[in-house]
């Protein structure tokens, strides 16, 4: 249990767990680090230096620069060391139960990790020019309500029911096609952004009512991430095309060659 130990030790601390959060999902160097902390920046070294003996944070070196970043893989098994099996233990003895009807369904889980910012990668989901852009068909988007033809013939329609930028979307949606089972009813999406290594992430929370539908919105979600990071890697490539291409050097009108002598 050293391991466990080392790794309690080090979030018993307020400043350490503030530290962690900071840089969970950004790589910050100490000395910004020590600047959001009203101690010295001895104190806030020594609190990283914990952090990084317990595997929490991993340190690199860029010129005379310590950069920090945190290893969250590190906490992943955290929470089934110390949880007690009595938290998930139903409450029978509670009346309130009895007067309300529950169910538990599925979820599909999608994610792609993108080269553009946060905001860029929400503006595909929201902007119907750029969303039309990269999914290949046209995306008819106004007012919350949304319809598009894919190429194969298939009609998709919903409606985002909350948007917050440039975070999340919530949606329900449905589809019809004679050649692929029909749900029946709308579904219900969440599609959230984050910050990820430089970039971002994009994770889809796809709820699902029968088991039969799970291996279809699999694949469905699965097109739908990978059409947009292949898009957005296709835009990065000429960008960088353009870039590289050698400028032609401007003319300053016809040269000509005396003859010989």
């Amino acid at each position: 249990m050293t391991d466990l130990d080392a790794t309690l030790g080090a979030l018993r601390s307020r400043t350490r767990r503030e530290i962690l959060a900071m840089v969970w999902d950004r790589q910050m160097a100490a000395g910004d680090i020590a600047s959001a902390f009203p101690v010295s920046a001895a104190t806030i070294s020594e609190h990283l230096s914990v952090l990084r003996v317990a595997g929490l944070v991993e340190m690199t070196k860029a010129g005379t620069s310590r950069l920090y970043r945190a290893r969250p893989e590190a906490l992943s098994g955290l929470h089934g060391a110390v949880a007690a099996d009595s938290k998930w233990r139903p409450a029978d003895d509670v009346p309130e139960r009895r007067l309300a009807s529950t169910s538990t369904g599925q979820v599909v889980v999608a994610s792609v990790d993108l080269p553009v910012s946060v905001e860029d990668a929400f503006d595909a989901f929201v902007d119907a020019d750029n969303f039309s852009r990269w999914i290949g068909v046209p995306v008819h988007l106004k007012d919350g309500q949304f319809a598009a033809t894919l190429e194969w013939g298939t009609e998709v329609r919903g409606r985002y029911e909350l948007v917050v930028p440039p975070h999340l979307i919530v949606m329900s949606w449905d589809f019809d096609d004679d050649n692929v089972p029909v749900p029946g009813r709308p579904l219900t999406t969440y599609l959230r952004v984050t910050p990820h290594r430089g970039g971002s992430r994009v994770v889809v929370h796809q709820l699902v009512d029968e088991a039969a539908h799970a291996d279809f919105l699999e694949g469905a979600w699965a097109w739908v991430l990978g059409r947009l990071k292949a898009a957005r890697l296709r835009a990065l490539a000429g960008e960088a095309t353009t870039a590289a291409k050698p400028r032609r050097a401007k003319s300053t009108g016809p040269v000509s060659s005396a003859p010989e002598t």
